[in-house]
Parts: structure tokens; C-alpha cells; sequence
């Protein structure tokens, strides 16, 4: 299969491969629902030393900065309590943490997770965390320029290896919450 974007070696339908997925991510695959079929997401192998987005645009195609997300997890935090959220934005951009992400949110203060943090609740590994996946209950902060791709880059759980989704299919993942501008120059 040839990948829709990028230039891969192997590019297999995510749901043929859930062997090579974390857990979370293979189990979010196998019961997948929505509008987009789960054969439409499709798993590239990638070396892990490549992993970082600068890096892996030189070895798998330039073209794919412009069509690549980064996922992050995030913090909210007001009076004791705390929100763990995952926020998806172009990876051009940055997360605008301290404006939109702590105002849905409804937080005092927000910043970033910790890696222990966001490596033990999410079960993925640090630098291929992916919002396909997430801990039930999360809410899924997505920049609207995401969705408006038809294919978009992302992690897969592990360094290893990357999914290529859809992008109208993260406004359907649960707790997806579609906004403008959570991602900044």
C-alpha cells in the first residue's frame, strides 16, 4: 500500500498491524466507530532515531512538516483538583497553553504534563503519544487547522512508527473538542 502522504517503506491499515500498536492505541483501533473507516488510518513503520519533527520531515519528506500534529499532554489545575487533557495542533504551531487551554479548561493555571505523567496515564511513549488512544474521560483539545487536512501525521504510542489519519477523524475521537486558534505561530 502506498501511503497517502509521505514517502514510506511500509504503510499498512492501522488495523493490520495492532500487534506493532501500544495497548491503548491497538485497543481504540480494533473498536474504532465514526465516519471515517478504521482501514483509512494507516500505520508507517519509521525509524525511532528519526523520530522528532524535524528530523523526520528530512528522511520521509519535507511536505509532511506542513501536514504533521504533535499531541500534548496537559495540565489544568484549580483549587486542588487537576485535568489532564491532550491537545492536538499543527506541528508549525504551538500549543497556547496559558490562553485557550486554560480557559476551556476552566483553570487557574495550566502548563504542560510531566513525562511521568503523561507516559503512566496515557500508556504511550514519550514523543509518539497520539490522541487516538487516550484515557477515557479526557478531553481532547483539537485545533481546527487539523481537522481541515485530509490526511494528517501523527504518533502512533510508541517512537516507532506513525499513523497517518484523516483529519476530519479527530473531531470524532471521544472527548474531541474542535477549537480555533489552540494552536500559535
Amino acid at each position: 500500500m502506498d501511503a497517502p502522504i509521505g514517502h514510506f517503506d511500509t504503510a499498512l491499515p492501522a488495523p493490520d498491524v495492532l500487534d506493532d500498536l501500544v495497548a491503548p492505541v491497538a485497543d481504540a483501533v480494533l473498536h474504532w466507530s465514526g465516519s471515517v473507516p478504521a482501514e483509512q488510518i494507516v500505520y508507517v513503520d519509521t525509524d525511532p532515531r528519526w523520530a522528532d519533527t524535524a528530523v523526520f520531515v528530512q528522511h520521509y519528506g519535507r511536505e509532511l512538516l506542513e501536514q504533521s500534529a504533535n499531541c500534548v499532554v496537559v495540565a489544568g489545575k484549580r483549587g486542588g483538583e487537576t485535568t489532564l487533557a491532550a491537545c492536538v495542533v499543527l506541528s508549525t504551531t504551538r500549543v497556547d497553553v496559558n490562553g485557550v487551554v486554560r480557559r476551556r479548561l476552566g483553570a487557574r493555571k495550566a502548563s504542560f504534563a510531566s513525562m511521568d505523567t503523561a507516559t503512566q496515564e496515557t500508556g504511550m511513549e514519550y514523543g509518539g503519544i497520539t490522541p487516538i488512544g487516550l484515557p477515557g474521560g479526557w478531553p481532547v483539545l483539537i485545533d481546527s487547522a487539523v481537522v481541515d487536512l485530509p490526511y494528517v501525521l501523527v504518533g502512533s504510542g510508541r517512537r516507532r512508527g506513525k499513523l497517518l489519519v484523516p483529519g476530519k477523524a479527530f473531531a470524532e475521537l471521544p472527548g474531541a473538542v474542535v477549537l480555533e486558534g489552540l494552536g500559535v505561530a
